[in-house]
């Protein structure tokens, strides 16, 4: 499963391994991969802080870090002003939700209202990561080219996720290094095209742009697939969720949700955030559909909707509401596992789908 990535980075095997769990991330580069790092939920302070914790961890192998960057933000982090401008119907669908399942208020704000997405916060994080000595910067939403162009005068590779081709036209005219086609099988936020649609699609507009595949790669099968289709590696996030290193980052009911999923629990929804985003599938997602529920609000106005509400269904367990970013391949995943094994496990799976095409081929390794 070598690449020129492989050389490029000086890493063992082509598969850059996101996760929001510091532990995760430094166990996937200690694997051979390359971690990559989901910040945008962390303050300034908190993002130097971990990326110490990760690189005390991994020594001078390579890492990433993610980040996601909206062009419509308010410009500062002032969650009172923007709850002015939530209408009193939302209010009340949430209060609805509140009495019908019992969910207690939460003891402290939830993940989303711990601070407002911003252009004051953004700015400060990505201050924050152009000084660290993260070695890439991948950019989830949004690929603004003063923010590639900073990242690349530090010597860090940039990296942009795209779902679509004019999203990867952007991201290239914008010069970033390389390109993530991210497929609707994805977790998190997502669009509307598979991935074995995208991915060729992308890799033809790259040109010598390298391209990694995303969304639904959960086997060392899809692996070999998705170099077959022009790739030069992938990028990997559900797999990481059912590991031991990421255990102490659920809920025990985050935990039953991913355990017991298939790839049909999986469902897009604005309910979370306000943009379409996979998660499994519960009363949270459920109730959004019905007939009297209110159009989810843009965004970050409905993260100070919903952000406390989500914080405390995590807090208490409130069971029919719990659910998880996960992505259609969660059904390959059903107890936990060390990282390493995961990585082993794609490897090993990989290798042998790739000797199987070269046999089928005629061709030799």
């Amino acid at each position: 499963m070598k690449t020129e990535l492989c050389e490029r980075f000086g890493i063992e095997v082509p598969i850059f391994g996101f996760s929001h769990a510091v532990e995760v991330v430094a166990a996937v580069t200690n694997a051979g991969g390359y971690g990559v790092y989901g910040a945008t939920r962390r303050l300034a302070e908190e993002i130097t802080d971990e990326v110490a914790q990760i690189r005390a961890a991994v020594g001078e192998r390579p890492f990433g870090l993610d980040l996601v960057i909206p062009n419509k933000v308010p410009e500062k982090n002032d969650r009172a002003e923007l709850e002015k401008l939530v209408p009193e119907a939302h209010r009340r669908f949430i209060d609805g939700l509140e009495t019908k399942y019992a969910v207690p208020k939460p003891s402290e704000p939830g993940m989303r209202t711990r601070f407002i997405r911003s252009e004051e916060i953004q700015d400060s994080q990505i201050a924050a990561v152009a000084e660290s000595d993260v070695n890439m910067v991948a950019l989830g939403i949004g690929c603004p080219p003063e923010v590639v162009k900073l990242m690349k005068s530090k010597g860090k590779t940039t990296v942009a996720l795209v779902g679509q081709e004019r999203h990867a036209a952007r991201a290239l005219e914008a010069g970033v290094d390389l390109l993530v086609a991210q497929g609707y099988d994805a977790g998190g936020h997502t669009g509307q095209v598979g991935t074995f649609s995208l991915v060729p699609r992308i890799v033809d507009m790259a040109g010598s742009v390298p391209v990694l595949a995303a969304g639904g790669v959960a086997t060392g099968r899809h692996i070999a697939a998705a170099l077959t289709l022009g790739a030069q590696g992938v990028w990997i996030g559900t797999a990481f969720l059912m590991t031991e290193e990421y255990r102490p980052h659920l809920s025990e009911g985050e935990m039953d949700a991913l355990l017991n999923a298939q790839a049909t629990d999986t469902v897009i929804s604005r309910a979370e955030s306000g943009k379409p985003f996979r998660q499994t599938r519960s009363a949270w997602s459920e109730e959004w559909t019905l007939p009297d529920a209110p159009a989810p609000l843009s965004h970050p106005l409905h993260d100070v909707l919903v952000g406390d509400i989500l914080g405390a269904i995590i807090e208490h367990d409130i069971r029919p509401l719990q659910h998880y970013g996960a992505g259609q391949g969660i059904g390959w995943f059903d107890r936990l596992r060390p990282v390493s094994e995961v990585m082993n496990t794609l490897v090993r799976e990989g290798d042998l789908a790739l000797a199987r095409s070269y046999q089928f081929s005629g061709e030799t390794a």
